[in-house]
């Protein structure tokens, strides 16, 4: 006899709560898995089964990271290693599953609402699995762009996007203080120069610094923007444009920094040699080179690195000043009470911080 679509759907909905009941007494799974009775694979088949009906279970969340150490871990597992599952080729294997656990956490995400457990999975898994590499990073940045704007009060959403700008910025900030002192090392040492020539092509090939961070943070102001004049009187859009300008008025202030750093390095010998003062004494006499005060400086440390340095402050200049501009707009054009709450308290928020 066969059954009814509504006894199906009750037959499948206790199955995967049985499921989900399991993996709250996970200690009997791990065992399984352990001694290779289990293919740790077909259980997270199963979590993400079972996530289906349960989005938000954090039981099941914090089995899966378990799961995917088990998996990153290949010395726990000989059986999958011995069948080729696992050491043919672990770059692309680590690849398909940060893919699958981004699509696990998406669904789990549309299920239920502000779904952190899915959100919290989905930055564990980017930095023990995908390792928070640059390509990873951007390739985030894009494919949640569109759910965000499908999900406008969802603030997980936006929080994981807040992670991901952060982590660019900490991720070339520090590869370009690494390249700073390799240089500042070389210069001072020529004889390692060459012995580092080619292991500092090939560390320059891995990882390229194409990524252009305030075009990164200015798109996703832009983003901001957009979603604040389609969708008017939602907090979670204005706490984001805060969080970004947040990220952006700091960056302003970090990359002068550095790059007056690389000008120095890029002076020549004589000046370097020439100079008895102090690090910071040098950075300063760079900052007055870039303002113009400092008359007598060089012009071999006049680079295009400088010449950019001297736009700088303009830009920084125009960042709270758009700000301005586009609070005024939303003042003045909309009609909703909320919308003109959240925009009056933005811009309480910038004189505070700006002023401080």
């Amino acid at each position: 006899m066969a059954e009814s679509p509504e006894e199906v759907a009750v037959l499948v909905q206790r199955v995967v709560k049985d499921i989900r009941n399991a993996f709250q007494r996970n200690p009997h799974m791990k065992e399984l898995i352990l001694s290779g009775t289990l293919n740790p694979l077909k259980d997270l088949h199963l979590g993400k089964l079972a996530l289906t009906k349960f989005p938000k279970s954090p039981e099941t969340w914090i089995h899966r990271r378990w799961v995917l150490q088990q998996l990153i871990q290949e010395n726990s597992l000989p059986s999958l290693v011995t069948k080729g599952n696992l050491g043919a080729a672990p770059v692309e294997r680590i690849h398909r599953l940060v893919q699958e656990e981004m699509n696990v956490c998406s669904e789990a995400a549309g299920r239920y609402p502000s779904n952190y457990n899915a959100w919290s999975h989905r930055i564990w898994v980017l930095q023990h699995l995908g390792k928070l590499t640059l390509k990873v990073l951007l390739d985030e940045l894009s494919s949640t762009k569109y759910w965000v704007s499908m999900h406008v009060s969802d603030h997980s959403g936006f929080h994981y996007r807040q992670f991901l700008l952060k982590s660019l910025i900490g991720r070339t900030v520090t590869d370009n203080n690494v390249l700073v002192q390799n240089q500042m090392v070389n210069e001072q040492n020529p004889s390692l120069q060459k012995e580092e020539e080619s292991a500092g092509a090939e560390a320059a090939c891995a990882e390229e610094q194409s990524v252009d961070l305030p075009c990164c943070l200015e798109e996703e102001l832009e983003l901001c923007t957009e979603l604040i004049d389609t969708y008017p009187g939602h907090e979670t859009l204005w706490c984001h444009r805060r969080r970004v300008f947040y990220l952006q008025h700091h960056l302003s202030n970090k990359i002068p920094l550095l790059s007056a750093v690389l000008s120095s390095v890029d002076s020549s010998d004589e000046t370097l040699n020439n100079s008895h003062h102090s690090p910071v004494t040098g950075h300063m006499a760079q900052a007055m080179d870039v303002d113009g005060l400092n008359e007598s400086s060089s012009k071999q440390g006049y680079t295009q690195e400088t010449k950019r340095l001297k736009r700088a402050p303009m830009q920084d200049s125009l960042g709270p000043e758009m700000e301005y501009r586009f609070i005024d707009k939303v003042l003045s054009t909309c009609r909703d009470a909320d919308q003109a709450r959240f925009a009056t308290a933005y811009r309480k928020w910038l004189v505070t911080f700006l002023g401080q």
